[in-house]
């Protein structure tokens, strides 16, 4: 793959055909009296009161580099970590995950370090793990991969629900900081030839980021960036017709972010699939003091 060539879409993965199954799945789902679809978490009225909201991600490819390098604990956190922050942009509180292990043989301390990653995580998350799948499948998976992935169920009442519907030209966007890839754009990022080691960094947990902004302002949307990048994923959460201004000098960059511009990943890619530093984003009226304030609504 040659340095013009350095895209998601030449490693194979299509953002397009992404949204388009969005489309294309939205009425069946919607058929079904379900609300959230094509957001980061779907929700489901428990009572008069309440939403669980429930999100289902895997670690994908990264998972390919953990196995290589013997970090696989840290594919665990990954997973969980992601599946929480998901359900966290509607504003609840996660309360369980449940994981689904595959392989074309399972090999149990594999197993045991990604569950163990991810009971890491819930931990720190207050989030039971309550169980999951285990499944040997030859002839499906490669030999000596594995795949991991899993659903998080969390609640939250009505009246703190977000999502995002009352954001505003005006509004502030706030950033929080990434702990560096996270756990999207790896099938580019394998294409790249010697991989960084900061690439493995796991997934950050923003719970209680997002707790302390929502005690000190209206929180009135919360992106997760996953593929699609920080405008991709705003733009998720946002009522038609506004849209974000991000200001991309508002902060300072992760070093594998330079890493990967070496490896000849362009700006304009880099800002479509990864998250260049910035894991989430809240979009408030006024940002309170000390807020990493990164664009603004119009």
């Amino acid at each position: 793959m040659t340095k013009d060539t350095r895209t998601y879409e030449a490693a194979g993965v299509s953002l397009g055909t992404a949204d388009a199954v969005v489309g294309r799945l939205r009425a069946a789902v919607e058929s079904t009296g379900a609300t959230g679809f094509g957001r980061f978490a779907g929700l489901f009225p428990l009572d008069e009161h309440r939403f669980l909201a429930a999100s289902t991600d895997s670690v994908g490819s990264k998972l390919m580099l953990h196995r290589r390098a013997g970090t696989l604990r840290w594919g665990g956190m990954d997973l969980a970590a992601h599946c929480i922050d998901d359900v966290l942009c509607s504003g609840a509180e996660p309360l369980f995950l449940l994981d689904y292990v595959a392989a074309a043989h399972v090999d149990l301390e594999q197993v045991a370090e990604l569950v163990e990653g991810a009971a890491e995580v819930c931990r720190a998350a207050g989030c039971a793990l309550i169980g999951g799948e285990t499944a040997e499948l030859p002839g499906v998976y490669r030999d000596q991969e594995l795949d991991f992935a899993g659903t998080c169920v969390g609640i939250v009442e009505r009246d703190r629900l977000i999502d995002g519907s009352r954001c505003a030209p005006g509004d502030v966007v706030v950033g929080f900081p990434s702990s560096g890839l996270h756990t999207n754009g790896f099938s580019l990022v394998r294409t790249l030839g010697e991989i960084d080691p900061a690439c493995l960094t796991p997934h950050r947990l923003y719970l209680d980021d997002v707790h302390e902004l929502r005690a000190h302002a209206d929180v009135k949307a919360l992106a997760h960036v996953t593929g699609g990048g920080i405008l991709g994923n705003l733009s998720r959460v946002l009522p038609d017709g506004v849209h974000a201004h991000i200001d991309w000098d508002a902060w300072e960059r992760p070093p594998v972010f330079d890493w990967l511009a070496d490896q000849g990943v362009a700006e304009e890619e880099a800002r479509r699939v990864f998250n260049l530093g910035i894991g989430m984003c809240a979009v408030v009226p006024e940002a309170p003091a000390g807020a990493l304030v990164i664009g603004a609504l119009e």
